[in-house]
């Protein structure tokens, strides 16, 4: 019996660090064909650069589309159904939030878990080769290495758009995850960023702000169609 328990434990923490292995399942009440919207914005990612997932409150934005796309391409495990694009090798990924406290308790958990418990959220946890604190703010993570399939590695740092749009200049970038909505002039700097690598922009987002300019430019509208 207590060899029993201790197998019942040891699988019960092995699932625990692939929690990503238990989102869109072939069958039972989770299935992906559940999630058409879903399955539709990771699929158009084979074709097009920028994708804003506009949706309500409390339907999977953060966890189930920003957060497991991202994982994926940070560590190449894509599933079999994956239609979406691919990358066959480690990138460099941005993921960014309101602030560095929204950050570190939406991102920062839905990629890596809690505090003390890292590998518990969609980045499996044999994964994570290395993490670096953010100077200033409590138990929040900078950066993040990670472990690829094609035998090299990726690297993800967390950012914020109260560090202004200067934050955002610099490095080329594969992924950019935009959670929460952001200025037109972020938005514009951060895909300046993944020009030359071809990469893309993931925005997982309500409109809470209403019809800003970033909702108009996806929609297609004009301010004179108002």
């Amino acid at each position: 019996m207590e060899e029993l328990n201790q197998w019942k434990h040891e699988l019960s923490r092995r699932r625990a660090r692939r929690k990503i292995d238990s989102f869109y399942p072939d069958s039972g009440p989770l299935r992906r064909e559940l999630y058409p919207k879903h399955l539709e914005f990771f699929r158009a990612g084979a074709q097009h650069r920028e994708r804003l997932f506009l949706a309500a409150n409390r339907i999977g934005k953060s966890e189930g589309v920003g957060a497991y796309e991202t994982a994926l391409h940070l560590t190449g495990q894509y599933p079999n159904w994956w239609q979406g694009r691919r990358f066959t090798c480690g990138i460099s990924a941005w993921a960014a939030g309101k602030d560095s406290k929204t950050t570190r308790e939406i991102l920062q958990l839905k990629l890596l878990g809690s505090i003390g418990d890292f590998g518990t959220g969609m980045i499996p946890g044999d994964s994570i080769l290395h993490t670096s604190p953010k100077p200033g703010v409590p138990e929040a993570i900078e950066s993040v290495v990670v472990r690829h399939v094609a035998g090299n590695k990726s690297r993800l740092v967390f950012k914020s758009y109260d560090q202004g749009r200067e934050s955002f200049q610099g490095t080329e970038q594969h992924i950019v995850w935009l959670d929460e909505e952001c200025t037109r002039d972020i938005y514009i700097e951060c895909l300046t960023r993944t020009m030359t690598t071809n990469g893309l922009m993931l925005m997982t987002f309500t409109p809470l702000l209403g019809m800003t300019d970033i909702v108009r430019d996806f929609l297609g509208i004009t301010p004179n169609e108002l």
